[in-house]
């Protein structure tokens, strides 16, 4: 139209996308090319009371959200007299728009799109924020992945005074229970998890869980009714349900049902929609090849000066890309600039003189003696580094994230490390539970996250064939099962023990259930045939439970399981009278362990991932060159914090001298840069304070990674490696 301006702030303008009574969405293009849909508000809607703190908040929002599932915002100016905000161009249909059209997806399709929202939506709670209209029309699907979009009715969790008590918020059939019956205080991330089942459902059936019809009856039945999940795939509906459940508690994370669709979601990067669906994004594509020359523009609307392509040669490039993408159904994503930073028409940046190494880690939780321990390591090591080098080639900073060991809080604070551009790699994270979380913004961001503790497989394993490698993750232990394998065999070197028990205690259900199936592989291997009883987290008669298994005529104790229930266990075997040895892991080991449970702590064997430095500086079993390394670190740790180091300290230590020792070699011969950077260190086989690294393709640490303790006057003495086999029996 005549009155349209042809450019805002930098924006020039292509074409009406669409226009209501709000205002104008235009497709617009920047000096770099990139596509934006800038959405222009009329002036008078501006001249409402609380318009532009609406406006404002809905910005603020959008910009708080980093994920690449999530349209990003390119600009915006909630002061102009025409309010506007400009976010990324996709060149898709809605959700909603291709299940109309071309009915529901298929299942591959449903768990890549649940993947990605999921993805999206933990990225959202991160930043403390509850988007509360997830919906198909609100979900656009892109030739490389879905885009979560609207951020306007996006509040910080918690926030209210902007919400009108009784005020139903949100689209009916997408609304969790909290949101139709308007309890405003109760609506939180969970709310958005409901809304994501709804949509799976949607998706994977072509209508919504709770119906279609009234409003008041589409709410009725959300509040009270249990879904029509009639048509979800099989290997969906236990999500779905768990989703859906009426209770915000009981329904997964965000970052937790990415993890759980991520699993068995094929990720090769073909046709990930079914071809109808592509086919009408190429169409899209192709029909911006047509659009008309820039209309007239307003007096006083002068255009900007030409660029250097035209618009009709520069949709072709956008485009045409697409529309190639689209045809062979293929994730593509582009970076125009090359690994020295430039992008042909702009030179590189100069070299950076400073770089990072991050943390990760538990600094103020439950694991806090680890992570700090951790953070100690790290430290260390920097310091170390930046001394030998004095600045040559580059100085060495050391940046911390304290997640607190809370996974709602994990995600943010990885992206606190992962969104500086001078991270180069992170050590981190402390324990499982905040790994899970934490992880896509270190896969989103190509940033290498190194671990000396965390075991929980699936930061490197794979559930299946389909799912994508990892190329994130090196972990410095074995896993949860490896360790569970070395556990067994350690029993095996009592050859007395012929029917250990063991018991399977949930409170940690991955810990223990791995734990368990590693120990079941290695009993077997050893020609054992253990006694096993699984008991609930929230089990604490261990009298009853240990008195049944010494009934069933065990003869050696293995408990899988976290601490506190290692000391109920270890004071209900001393109160039973059980003489036989008693075996556990990695998460019972370290110094509270053997200040709650005392004296039933004696001569109990525990096989933990880290050695302790004291002990392996005066083994002679160790070579002279490697009792040195350990023996320098222990000066250097003395003197830098006045005491002996901690458990996991050392083993920090080496991961990021291994980092550093890399980038010394690597910075001569050009810039740093995240990218290669994981299968550059995956590659590394380094000797440290603690001994030599090595990764597998997977990013494993090959070889034991065990070591073997016994419980002996109030303390752990070193006793060894674990075995890397079942000791033989003896011969009768």
């Amino acid at each position: 139209m005549a009155s349209d301006p042809s450019s805002i702030a930098g924006y020039r303008l292509l074409g009406r996308l669409g226009a209501g009574g709000m205002g104008v969405v235009y497709l617009g293009r920047t000096d770099s090319g990139e596509l934006a849909a800038v959405k222009v508000t009329h002036a008078d809607q501006a001249d409402q009371a609380d318009f532009r703190a609406r406006f404002r908040r809905e910005v603020e929002a959008a910009r708080r959200v980093s994920s690449p599932w999530a349209v990003p915002v390119t600009g915006a100016d909630p002061d102009a007299p025409e309010p506007w905000m400009a976010t990324a161009f996709v060149a898709g249909p809605s959700l909603g728009e291709a299940v109309t059209a071309h009915g529901p997806l298929p299942e591959r399709s449903v768990r890549l799109l649940g993947w990605s929202v999921a993805r999206a939506l933990a990225a959202v709670h991160a930043a403390g924020l509850v988007h509360r209209d997830v919906k198909p029309g609100n979900v656009l699907l892109a030739v490389d992945g879905p885009r979560l979009i609207d951020f306007g009715i996006a509040r910080a969790t918690g926030e209210t005074a902007l919400t009108a008590t009784d005020m139903v918020v949100g689209t009916p059939g997408f609304l969790a229970p909290e949101q139709a019956e308007a309890r405003t205080d109760a609506i939180g991330p969970p709310a958005d998890v409901f809304a994501l089942g709804c949509l799976l459902v949607y998706a994977a059936t072509g209508r919504p869980p709770f119906g279609t019809g009234a409003v008041d009856a589409l709410m009725y039945r959300t509040v009270h009714d249990e879904p029509d999940l009639t048509g979800v795939p099989e290997g969906l509906l236990g999500l779905v349900r768990a989703c859906l459940a009426k209770d915000p508690a009981a329904r997964p994370t965000a970052a937790e049902v990415g993890v759980q669709l991520v699993e068995d979601t094929p990720r090769d990067g073909a046709e990930w929609l079914p071809a109808p669906v592509v086919r009408t994004i190429a169409e899209r594509s192709a029909r911006m090849l047509a659009l008309p020359d820039i209309d007239p523009t307003a007096p006083g609307t002068a255009p900007d000066a030409p660029a250097k392509r035209s618009r009709r040669g520069f949709l072709l490039l956008g485009a045409g890309a697409a529309v190639l993408a689209a045809g062979g159904g293929a994730f593509a994503l582009f970076d125009r600039r090359d690994d020295n930073g430039s992008d042909g028409k702009h030179p590189a940046p100069k070299p950076r003189d400073t770089w990072s190494i991050g943390v990760l880690a538990d600094l103020t939780g439950p694991a806090r003696e680890i992570g700090r321990a951790q953070e100690r390591g790290a430290r260390l090591a920097v310091e170390r580094f930046n001394a030998v080098h004095k600045g040559k080639p580059f100085t060495l900073e050391l940046k911390v994230s304290d997640d607190r060991g809370d996974r709602t809080g994990a995600l943010a604070a990885a992206r606190r490390l992962t969104s500086d551009p001078s991270v180069l790699a992170v050590l981190g994270p402390t324990s499982d539970d905040t790994g899970i979380a934490a992880l896509p913004a270190f896969e989103e961001a190509g940033v290498p996250l190194l671990t000396t503790s965390a075991g929980y497989n699936l930061f490197t394993l794979r559930g299946d064939a389909g799912s994508p490698p990892n190329t994130t993750v090196l972990r410095a232990i074995p896993n949860h099962f490896m360790a569970g394998v070395y556990l067994s065999w350690s029993v095996t070197l009592l050859p007395q023990i012929r029917r250990p028990g063991v018991l399977q205690e949930r409170t940690d259900d991955q810990y223990s259930w791995q734990y368990t199936s590693g120990g079941r592989y290695g009993f077997k291997k050893a020609g054992l045939k253990p006694h096993y009883r699984v008991v609930p987290g929230r089990a604490t008669d261990y009298r009853s439970i240990i008195g049944e298994m010494i009934d069933a005529g065990i003869d050696a104790y293995v408990h899988n399981g976290v601490r506190s229930t290692a000391v109920l266990a270890a004071r209900a075997l001393n109160e039973l009278g059980f003489t036989g040895p008693r075996f556990t892991g990695q998460h019972v080991f370290g110094t509270e362990f053997l200040k709650e449970a005392g004296s039933a702590a004696e001569n109990w064997f525990v096989c933990a991932p880290v050695m302790d430095p004291v002990q392996r500086a005066a083994d002679t079993r160790q070579k002279a060159a490697d009792r040195k390394l350990t023996q320098d670190f222990l000066d250097a740790h003395r003197k830098r914090y006045g005491t002996a180091p901690a458990y996991y300290t050392g083993e920090s230590f080496d991961v990021v001298g291994l980092v550093a020792s890399w980038l010394t070699t690597r910075a001569p011969k050009g810039p740093l840069t995240r990218k290669g950077l994981w299968e550059a260190l995956r590659e590394q086989k380094y000797t440290g304070a603690m001994g030599g690294y090595q990764f597998g393709d997977n990013g494993e640490l090959t070889g034991v990674g065990t070591f073997l303790y016994g419980v002996q006057k109030g303390a752990y003495k070193y006793l060894g490696p674990a075995p890397a086999e079942p000791a033989k029996p003896a011969k009768a």
